[in-house]
């Protein structure tokens, strides 16, 4: 029989499609914390992604389920699969500007949707956006929520409405 260590933490598993520098797409789960210590509620992908740099734990759906460790810095972007309402958890989510936007991303993909600017009045711009020092953002698209690598992100421009 085997035993639990006291520092086990309980973990949910949570779907995602994930696209990597080298153009593969990968489909499985992150492990997720029912908590964080930043906000009330459960881990979210973004919160364990901006939480360090490196390596991350993910199981691979396919034939022979696996879990690899993916470097952060080859994560291009994350599609939310199981909980597509992950960035209206933000706090000050319903009160921040939204933009629309078109952003290019090193791999070529394109992504058009919309994203928060979470900064104070005066300095909500899209170039106050491109200075936020979380890694990885949010976008919400027509086809679903992704959580983008900021360091993949080639060009970023605003849709003007009309």
């Amino acid at each position: 029989m085997s035993q639990v260590s006291e520092y086990h933490v309980a973990k949910r598993r949570t779907a995602a499609g994930l696209t990597l520098t080298t153009g593969a797409t990968v489909r499985g789960c992150f492990f997720l914390a029912d908590g964080h210590a930043s906000h009330a509620g459960p881990e979210r992908i973004a919160d364990l992604l901006n939480a360090e740099a490196g390596f991350f734990p993910f199981e691979t759906n396919g034939s022979a389920s696996e879990t690899v460790l993916l470097n952060r810095a080859h994560l291009v972007v994350v599609r939310l699969l199981d909980d597509s309402v992950e960035a209206q958890l933000d706090p000050g989510y319903s009160v921040a500007p939204e933009r629309e936007v078109c952003m290019r991303l090193s791999t070529g993909h394109v992504l058009e949707g919309r994203v928060r600017v979470y900064r104070p009045s005066g300095h909500d711009r899209l170039s106050d956006y491109t200075r936020a020092p979380e890694l990885f953002r949010y976008i919400e698209t027509d086809d679903g929520t992704f959580i983008v690598n900021s360091t993949h992100i080639v060009e970023l421009r605003e849709i003007e409405e009309g």
